[in-house]
């Protein structure tokens, strides 16, 4: 197979043109004008950032897009689905008022922002996934899959199930209805170690299942098999590393899952995708807060293969030391520290991505062997 071409270029910028200007330039360079986009509906896909989180893109790099989208004729909307979790993005009332406060408005961003599943999260349409493994029909926004044209723009950051949340996390779980998001989580179930819990009842806040509950008698967190989902929320919120998923197959198939989400979505329609390496938070943009980066800043990257878009965005990240004063660096220097010899998993030790990339070669959504093509 043909190695797949990854445009790359870093956050220098010379003096009048500033890095909105030069995204443009960069996607232009990887090809985005050779879909044809006249009066056609463009989704770019992307994550509004949860309130109270900083770490998100700004909203000059979603109009940049959607100005170019526009040039070739195109009608843009940027667009993302509701959360399974609580938070101020549950429902699409809530989302698009939270989008707003993070600066996302059709006169910032220059096209309307839609919410893909609808009112509640419940417009979704199944849609079959070609060599699906783990899903035969995937439950996708209305919205996004009516669109003639899907665009992804990402924000390339840490993420404490999945290793790093990039393209692939971006679309397939992004993309995915509440009913959807669902069915990529619900095979894992977290223990909690009661010697390690201080009862400090921040998990129990991130979860919108009851899948958690407090013992009065002992002053720990339990889990209510019953009631969990397996959403990895609780996973994030603590910060004493007395969660664990006890099922190691359970992360692994989400990855597999979400990647078949993925191509669903994809699959039989031009595509194209962005990932931005900058501020590379060690969880989710899905907190309602955000720790300091991990790695510095270290590009914009374009490409139409989503999977050699992550894959180069990982091996980037991997080539780049460790940022002081951050949660990786406090681990790497911590006591008990074991070493993977990768900065997510040394990062959240129990988080794996490999999976992710593999299946996602495996059901041909992409190609893992790339050329990066530098653009000044």
């Amino acid at each position: 197979m043909e190695k797949s071409k990854v445009y790359y270029t870093d956050f220098r910028t010379k003096l009048g043109e500033g890095l909105p200007t030069k995204l443009k330039r960069l996607i232009k360079k990887a090809g985005i004008e050779d879909i044809d986009m006249n009066q056609k509906f463009v989704a770019i896909k992307m994550h509004f950032g949860e309130l109270g989180n900083l770490s998100f893109l700004r909203p000059n790099y979603a109009k940049a897009v959607a100005d170019v989208v526009k040039e070739m004729g195109g009608l843009p909307f940027l667009t993302d689905c509701n959360t399974l979790y609580p938070g101020s993005r549950k429902n699409a009332l809530e989302h698009l008022q939270c989008a707003w406060e993070n600066g996302f408005t059709p006169l910032t961003v220059g096209c309307p922002v839609i919410i893909g599943d609808g009112l509640k999260g419940t417009d979704d349409i199944e849609v079959p996934v070609n060599g699906g493994e783990y899903i035969q029909n995937a439950k996708i926004g209305r919205a996004i899959m009516d669109a003639d044209v899907f665009i992804s723009l990402t924000h390339f950051k840490g993420h404490e199930m999945t290793g790093f949340g990039g393209t692939i996390k971006n679309i397939g779980m992004g993309c995915g209805s509440r009913a959807g998001k669902k069915d990529q989580h619900s095979n894992g179930k977290p223990s909690i170690d009661p010697d390690v819990c201080r009862g400090c009842r921040r998990c129990q806040k991130e979860c919108a299942n009851n899948g958690l509950e407090f013992n009065e008698e002992t002053k720990k967190m339990t889990v209510n098999a019953d009631n969990c989902v397996g959403c990895g929320r609780c996973l994030g919120a603590c910060t004493f590393d007395a969660i664990e998923f006890v099922n190691d197959a359970a992360t692994k198939e989400l990855n597999c899952r979400m990647a078949e989400y993925t191509k669903a979505v994809v699959d039989g329609r031009p595509n194209f995708h962005i990932s931005l390496v900058v501020d590379v938070s060690p969880n989710c943009d899905c907190h309602a807060e955000n720790d300091a980066p991990i790695l510095p800043n270290i590009g914009m990257f374009a490409s139409f293969d989503p999977l050699a878009l992550d894959q180069a965005c990982v091996e980037a990240c991997l080539k780049c030391d460790p940022l002081p004063n951050s949660q990786l660096y406090d681990r790497m220097h911590s006591e008990d520290f074991c070493d993977h010899h990768d900065h997510f998993e040394n990062t959240t030790p129990d988080s794996e991505y490999k999976t992710c990339l593999d299946h996602a070669a495996k059901i041909g959504l992409g190609n893992r062997d790339y050329e990066l093509i530098f653009v000044k």
